[in-house]
């Protein structure tokens, strides 16, 4: 038994199968939702292996073979102990359908019944044709070379990604030992001269968790991941190849309760510390602005995906049915799908009309029992445990609390609105059914 799903992608069949040949591809197919990261990606979908790590020290490597390009390609489990337990064989192939168009399917042969994979395969095909729509968006698209740090986090990884399936040529910055001549090591506090040298974009997103108890430690640790580190690498871009500077920075600018306020990047500063702290963020991208290069200061919200951030804290406790409202469920989340955040980071990197800050948020800004709502009808599960306030304040202290769990923001993305910005998913509920791989596929069915 196995399982087989095609789809149409509204893009030439060259342009599909080069798509999968590109760095990233793999990553940008993995549904967020599964146990596993990417270890290593294949060089070459005809002889090439990728592994997947999964809990407990398994590695699930995928032998490539049968390559016709761009017809098909194969990968095959071919790693103890899976495969001695799992059968599997995967094949991708790629149907042209006139001149603009291209039939994908997917066909699994394995003795892993069926209905564990169909929503793993509607994620990927869904995936594909949302990042093949979003790339032909992108107003003047050419590859660049781009240094991006921060990239073992969870936007990180899936902008590296994203690029690199896209065309562009990635540098990772990285504090440790270059592991490939795709990585320069990176001194925050005194990056190397020639660190740049090459390089015709950087998108900035390192700095320490945010999320915490607010002791003196944790706000110190914050602070001085950011500003410092920022200031050092704007002004070294200042003076290096780069033309242009993007740079992390957080929707905390409009302080912790701005009522039923709409708040546009004209929007007064609110007051609190991570007001003040956004507000030393983005001046420190300054010798950069001052040096002619466009910078963008991206304000983002609450992203959504279940491989980290707020939802992978609430995906388990919604999935067994202890989920519910928030201190009341009044305030107000702005959130943002991850791949929505990704391609605003990309539009940054070619659009010369994006300048100054730019709030990385959806267009529908929704109140925390909204939120709660939308994502239990998502997973079937009912949402009727309430989380008092002293909840939070117990865990991250009454700053703490006020400043994030309590926070109520109402932003908008006036300036993407302004420029025609087209959000893959405007909506929550299609956003996390995507993300969390409850999108019902029909043209999926089993086969023998």
């Amino acid at each position: 038994m196995g399982l087989s799903l095609s789809s149409i992608v509204p893009a030439p069949r060259d342009e599909v199968f080069a798509w999968h040949q590109r760095p990233g591809a793999i990553e940008r197919l993995t549904p967020p939702w599964m146990p596993v990261r990417i270890k290593q990606e294949t060089d070459d979908l005809g002889a090439g292996q990728a592994v997947l790590g999964f809990p407990f020290g398994i590695d699930w490597v995928a032998q490539h073979s049968d390559l016709e390009a761009p017809d098909h390609f194969v990968d095959e489990l071919t790693s103890a102990p899976l495969r001695w337990a799992v059968n599997w064989k995967h094949t991708h192939s790629f149907d042209a359908v006139g001149n603009d168009q291209t039939r994908v399917t997917d066909r699994i042969d394995s003795n892993v019944p069926g209905f564990l994979l169909r929503s793993m395969l509607a994620y990927r095909h869904q995936q594909l044709a949302d990042d093949l729509a979003a790339l032909r968006r992108v107003p003047g698209f050419k590859p660049l070379t781009v240094a991006v740090t921060g990239t073992h986090g969870t936007v990180g990884r899936g902008l590296v990604a994203l690029l690199g399936t896209a065309g562009h040529t990635v540098v990772k910055l990285v504090r440790g030992e270059p592991s490939s001549p795709s990585e320069r090591r990176w001194n925050p506090d005194h990056p190397a001269d020639d660190l740049l040298d090459g390089i015709d974009a950087v998108v900035h997103l390192a700095g320490a968790p945010i999320g915490g108890r607010f002791t003196d430690a944790h706000r110190h640790a914050i602070v001085e991941s950011r500003i410092g580190p920022t200031r050092e690498l704007a002004t070294l871009a200042a003076t290096s190849d780069p033309r242009v500077f993007v740079c992390a920075s957080a929707i905390g600018w409009y302080g912790a309760d701005r009522g039923d306020e709409l708040l546009t990047e004209h929007s007064e500063r609110g007051t609190g510390f991570l007001a003040d702290l956004v507000e030393n963020w983005e001046r420190a991208t300054d010798p950069a602005r001052d040096a002619g290069l466009r910078v963008v200061n991206i304000r983002t919200g609450l992203v959504q995906t279940p491989a980290g951030g707020i939802l992978r804290l609430q995906y388990p406790m919604f999935a067994a049915g202890l989920g519910g409202p928030l201190a009341g469920g009044k305030q107000w989340q702005p959130w943002i799908g991850v791949d929505d955040l990704l391609d605003v980071y990309h539009r940054a990197l070619l659009d010369d009309e994006l300048s100054g800050p730019v709030n990385g948020v959806g267009p529908d800004p929704v109140r925390n029992r909204d939120y709660t709502r939308v994502l239990a009808h998502v997973l079937h599960r009912p949402a009727l445990f309430r989380v008092p306030s002293i909840g939070p304040r117990i865990l991250l202290g009454p700053e703490g609390a006020k400043e994030l769990a309590e926070a109520s923001q109402r932003v908008v993305p006036a300036v993407l609105d302004r420029l025609g910005h087209t959000f893959r998913y405007p909506k929550l509920d299609g956003a996390l059914r995507h993300l969390l791989g409850r999108n019902s596929t029909a043209d999926s069915a089993p086969s023998t």
